[in-house]
Parts: structure tokens; sequence; C-alpha cells
């Protein structure tokens, strides 16, 4: 194991490896790979960070196996029902978190409202957002569209914003395209809506990047159009990289666990480590497990008054 970890330049004492004898494939069902695959490499991650060994776990392995080990191992925080899949969004103001992105395809206000709480933190513990700006995505602005359960959330957000947004503020409702103007700092949603959303971006930034190479590819004077403006085109990959805000947070858990894409290069991979780095620093769980338990104590005040 000595020599083989050498030959790829892992011979550095900070590095340990922990054998995984079953592999848990990406398209294989996420309740079986929980029953049957116990020395996964999700299994031993998730192990690790329950025992204490390790901070945080990274994979970039099947998501919904992901989940269902983490969920089974280090169980989820009290008060929150059900982890959420966060993750960062490219916007005018800079980047904002959106969640949920496919952890929970049907949600009640609660949910929607405890999803609100942990995005907030988030994006004040980590971001650094003072006041994060929380949004509901709607059909919508006004406060009468969308589904039964979106309009419950958004009442309870409005009129117990101190309780759900102990660091932020509740802007209402947003559409889609409000996402990226960079007026909400955390967009919260169901898992079917935030999927959709999130691989819909993906395939407009993978047409963009597809007409403006045709495009510049056209003839010679693109190409020589191409050249003068390669500084910006720079800059402006630079701004939207996807894998700049690869790393999806399932938070809601015992513990830190970050969802790579599947397909991340070394650049997007380090990201991934980087935005579990910074959840374990700033101690994310802990804070929301403290406001969650502040929000309870609230609704116990209310309910006996």
């Amino acid at each position: 194991m000595a020599a083989a970890m050498a030959r790829v330049g892992l011979d550095d004492p900070r590095v340990t490896i922990r054998h995984a004898s079953e592999v848990v494939e990406m398209d294989e069902k996420p309740s079986v790979a929980l029953r049957t695959k116990k020395d996964s490499s999700l299994r031993v991650g998730a192990n690790l960070v329950k025992a204490g060994e390790a901070e945080a776990f990274v994979s970039a392995g099947n998501t919904g196996a992901l989940m269902a080990t983490a969920k089974f191992v280090l169980k989820t925080l009290k008060g929150i029902d059900r982890p959420a899949i966060a993750a960062r969004m490219p916007s005018k103001a800079g980047q904002c978190v959106m969640l949920d992105l496919g952890a929970n395809v049907d949600c009640n206000s609660d949910h929607l409202c405890q999803f609100a709480l942990m995005g907030s933190v988030y994006a004040h513990s980590v971001l650094g957002v003072e006041a994060p700006r929380v949004g509901l995505l709607n059909v919508g602005e006004e406060e009468m569209k969308g589904n039964e359960v979106v309009k419950v959330a958004g009442e309870r957000l409005r009129s117990d914003t101190d309780k759900w947004l102990p660091y932020g503020e509740y802007i209402g409702n947003i559409e889609g395209t409000d996402i990226y103007k960079g007026g909400p700092d955390v967009v919260v949603c169901d898992g079917f809506v935030g999927n959709i959303s999130l691989k819909s971006s993906e395939g407009v930034a993978q047409m963009l990047t597809h007409f403006l190479r045709e495009a510049f590819g056209h003839s010679l004077l693109t190409k020589l159009g191409y050249l003068m403006a390669r500084p910006a085109l720079r800059r402006f990959r630079d701004r939207v990289d996807p894998r700049k805000y690869n790393g999806a947070m399932l938070l809601g858990l015992n513990g830190v666990v970050v969802k790579s894409h599947g397909s991340a290069d070394e650049t997007a991979f380090a990201n991934a480590i980087e935005v579990a780095y910074h959840l374990a620093v700033n101690g994310v769980n802990d804070e929301i497990r403290s406001k969650v338990a502040s929000a309870q104590a609230q609704q116990t005040t209310e309910d006996a008054s």
C-alpha cells in the first residue's frame, strides 16, 4: 500500500487510507446499497465522521445512496425532519445558496421553513452575509401564487421571521429568474423544483458555451474576433465556471457530508473539499442545532400562551 501511495504522490503523513471492500454503483438503488453494502466507501466515510475520526466526508458517488447512508449513520439534527441538499449558485451579487436540490421531492411547510433556517445559517456563518435575504421559489411574486404548501410556508416565514430566520429577513416569493439577479442570498424550494431548476441552469450554461464556440469558429474573421475577446471571455468563464460551485452540502445531519459532482475534475473536487472544510471550521451544524432549539422553545412558549 505504501509503495502504491508513493507512486501517485500520496506519501504524505497526513494521508491515511481506509479500505472499503464494496462499491455502490451509480445506478444502484439507495435502499439496496444501504442494506447490502455495509463496507462501501460511503458507509466507511460516514462511520468515520460518526466516530469522530473525520471532521467531514466528501463523496462523488451515488447521490441517493449517499443521502440514505449518511442519514442512517449520522441521523438528523434534533428538530430537523429531513436533511436537504444545498449548493452555492452564481448571481450578479456574487453567489447565493439554494436548497433543497433533490433530497426531498415532497415537502410540507415545516420542511420549507427548516430549509430556510439552515440556508440562512450557512449564508451567515460561511458566506459572511450579515443579514441573509431569504426567498421562497414560486411561480410568481404575489402572495396568493403557488400551491398550498408554498403559500403556508410563505405565511409562516412572513409572520414568524424572528423564529425561522434569526440572522436574516424574508423577502417573499421569488421567481426562477431572481436566483441569478442578486436579490436573494438564500433560495428555498422543495427537491423536485430545486433539482429541475439546477439541471435546467446547467443545460442553459452548456448551450451558451456551445453557441459561443460555434459563433467564434464560424470564419477566419470570427476567429480573429475571438483572439481579441479572449481576455473578457476568460473573465466570464472564471465567474460562471461550475467547478467553482462544486460541492453540495447535506445540511441537517449530525456531521458534515458534501456531495461532489460525479464528473468533477481535480479543480472541482478541491472546491468540494473546501466546502466541507468551511462547514466544519465554522461549526455550521452546531449553529443550526442551536437556532432550531431556539425556534422550538419559542414555539413552545407560543403554544403555552
